[in-house]
């Protein structure tokens, strides 16, 4: 089968210009690309067309010689410069690096033109911060002090000494990276030369060393809002670590921890305080007091013949909500203590009361009944 017309492939007319080639390359070359035409089966043999046609219609050289002679001057004895390596087939991986380019970015930059800055942005820091429940219950300003790396004032961020300027890389021209050619694929590194930066420094500065930073202590105030718990982060946008040759900062993430408690365990906003309780205030009934998160106090009544484990709400005596809404409750847990180290007169009053108080033990009642029955039916 014979070959399409070049001009016709690419959606133009003969005598088309640089740019027009150009421009009706990318547009078809974006409307084939395989992977935004999976349901074409012919996709792929359609893109490659297209590099094929690009490949020959960018070259000047190339063009006049299609111009002139069409497919013939590509398939032996026309001679010449014009005919392109890979047996007619076009220098696709060339090709297909242009559009790549065009779909996917410009790698960071490195097909700008020669000379341009390689500055690159400052890594993000990480500080982990504790802070107490009762801390993160009001909120504060907390000072930290963080290792990074700051701006050289030395060269102010060039990494060059005296004012002087870093000069363009020769092996990348500037690009920060090399292509090298592979079969159809164009391969792209960092250049060795200058570590991707675009640009070499002939006379580094004598602080810094040409990185354009130096290693320093900053001191930051941090505003920890209310509410925070284990794993909130904070983002300090541009303390962070200076960019290389004056590029831009980094950010600083502040990771909080809140410590546990020696009173209270916290469960998102609400609160738990287990507080103990006599057998006579449990079985009598009375009043506490226990203690807040805000430093106050609560009186608390103790309802006759409570039991441990009984648990009783507080409204609104939680921790504040992070992100708006009210604040949690705050939950009372009876643990009714057991006397230890008891007198003699109190063992024998305990006797007594134990001996008038069968009937006023509905668990323990329940329980024996419960295991009377389960023997008796072992036995049967």
């Amino acid at each position: 089968m014979s070959k399409r017309d070049y001009y016709e492939v690419l959606g133009l007319s003969k005598g088309a210009s640089a740019d027009e080639i150009k421009k009706g390359y990318r547009q078809k070359a974006k409307e084939l690309h395989p992977d935004r035409n999976t349901d074409n089966p012919k996709a792929e043999s359609q893109f490659k067309e297209v590099g094929e046609a690009y490949e020959i219609l960018k070259s000047a050289d190339k063009k006049a010689a299609y111009d002139r002679y069409g497919h013939a001057a590509f398939e032996g004895g026309m001679g010449g410069g014009g005919r392109p390596s890979g047996g007619g087939q076009g220098d696709f991986g060339s090709a297909f690096s242009d559009i790549f380019d065009d779909l996917f970015g410009n790698m960071g930059g490195a097909r700008g033109g020669g000379g341009q800055s390689r500055a690159s942005r400052g890594n993000d820091l990480r500080y982990n911060l504790r802070v107490t429940l009762e801390e993160a219950y009001a909120g504060l300003q907390k000072t930290v002090t963080v290792p990074t790396a700051v701006g050289c004032g030395s060269c102010k961020g060039t990494g060059a000494e005296g004012g002087s300027e870093p000069q363009t890389c020769p092996t990348c021209s500037g690009m920060g990276k090399v292509r090298a050619q592979q079969g159809f694929f164009t391969v792209e590194r960092t250049c060795p030369t200058c570590n991707g930066m675009g640009q070499t420094i002939k006379n580094p500065c004598h602080e810094c060393r040409g990185a354009g930073r130096v290693e320093k202590e900053k001191s930051l105030s941090v505003n920890i809002p209310a509410g925070v718990e284990t794993g909130t982060r904070i983002r300090l946008a541009g303390e962070g670590e200076a960019g290389m040759r004056g590029g831009p900062t980094g950010d600083l993430y502040i990771f909080l921890e809140v410590r546990d408690h020696d009173l209270f365990e916290r469960e998102v906003n609400n609160l738990f305080c287990r507080v103990p309780v006599s057998m006579a205030t449990a079985a009598l009934g009375g009043d506490i007091e226990v203690p807040t998160i805000d430093g106050g106090r609560s009186r608390v009544k103790i309802p006759a013949g409570s039991q441990s484990g009984r648990q009783m709400r507080l409204r609104a005596k939680g921790m504040p909500a992070l992100r708006g809404g009210g604040p949690g409750d705050m939950f009372i847990e009876m643990a009714v203590e057991t006397p230890v180290n008891l007198t003699g007169k109190q063992r024998e009053l305990l006797r007594e009361f134990e001996d008038l108080a069968s009937d006023n033990n509905p668990q323990s009642s329940n329980f024996f009944k419960s295991v009377k029955s389960f023997w008796e039916s072992m036995k049967g």
